[in-house]
């Protein structure tokens, strides 16, 4: 039996400053339609996306026949509804392609996982999640059904308390205080108190944890690594149902590998710090 994935977490668009002459709304609400396409979905009618943009659904209408006739939404007249075009495709291989990180990661990556008989995962941030650009599994038959990709919430998984512990404290307060707003707010405290548990955790054990906080059934501890070239940091993430892996197990004999694991990294890319 497969761990579920939590609840796709809602697109939230970034705050936009009206005062900023050179923002092109157009473009920004095309770019809008093209992100709301999340891991797991095929095809998505003007209806859901217009739901998902927060915009009137003749102004999808419009934004979808432009995408379409670009090549970066196919239409598909049996269900009146879109996918992804091909030269969306083509962008999302570019990016990946040019990631060096990703390259040198694979190898020690399914190293990690082989030892733990887990899933160890590379993620960057996209607002509000952790999107996957690697993935890779153990030899185990039972892991977590998560591939490149897939999208984890920023607040309450390992990955992403990594990459909290990693950025500005004025990007980490407006990252949380974002999360809150679209939370119950019962689960706003347990927010801040996991999100300042992982900044004492990154400080004492090099790692921050999740043990049943993203999904109650599933362990993970991550890392957060520097790319370089620009880029805004990462992190790299080891886990697995609860009944496969253990808290202990993790901090005692995952936590070391993965740190080494992310020095390696950051060493063969000259970002070690």
């Amino acid at each position: 039996m497969r761990a579920k994935p939590s609840p796709k977490p809602a697109i939230v668009k970034p705050p936009v400053i009206k005062t900023d002459r050179h923002f092109v709304t157009a473009l920004a609400r095309g770019l809008e339609v093209l992100a709301s396409f999340r891991h797991g979905d095929r095809m998505l009618g003007n209806q859901e996306l217009s739901k998902r943009c927060g915009l009137a659904k003749s102004t999808v209408s419009r934004l979808t026949h432009t995408l379409t006739s670009l090549g970066y939404l196919i239409y598909v007249e049996e269900s009146a509804k879109y996918s992804l075009g091909t030269a969306t495709l083509s962008l999302a291989s570019a990016m990946l392609s040019k990631l060096d990180i990703r390259k040198l990661a694979h190898p020690l990556m399914q190293e990690l996982a082989e030892f733990g008989q887990c899933m160890v995962s590379l993620g960057s941030r996209d607002r509000l999640s952790m999107i996957y650009i690697d993935a890779v599994r153990g030899s185990a038959a039972v892991t977590l059904s998560l591939d490149i990709g897939a999208r984890i919430p920023i607040a309450t998984s390992a990955m992403g308390r990594a990459y909290l512990t990693a950025v500005s404290e004025r990007e980490r307060i407006d990252i949380l205080e974002r999360s809150c707003e679209l939370a119950d707010v019962s689960c706003r405290p347990e927010l801040h108190r996991g999100v300042g548990k992982a900044m004492r955790d990154i400080r004492e054990l090099g790692v921050c944890c999740s043990f049943g906080d993203w999904q109650k059934d599933v362990n993970a501890i991550a890392v957060p690594v520097m790319p370089g070239g620009g880029l805004p940091p990462m992190a790299i993430n080891c886990g697995a149902p609860a009944y496969m892996v253990s808290k202990d197990f993790l901090l005692g004999q995952v936590r070391p590998r993965l740190i080494a694991l992310a020095n390696d990294l950051e060493t063969s890319l000259g970002t070690a710090r």
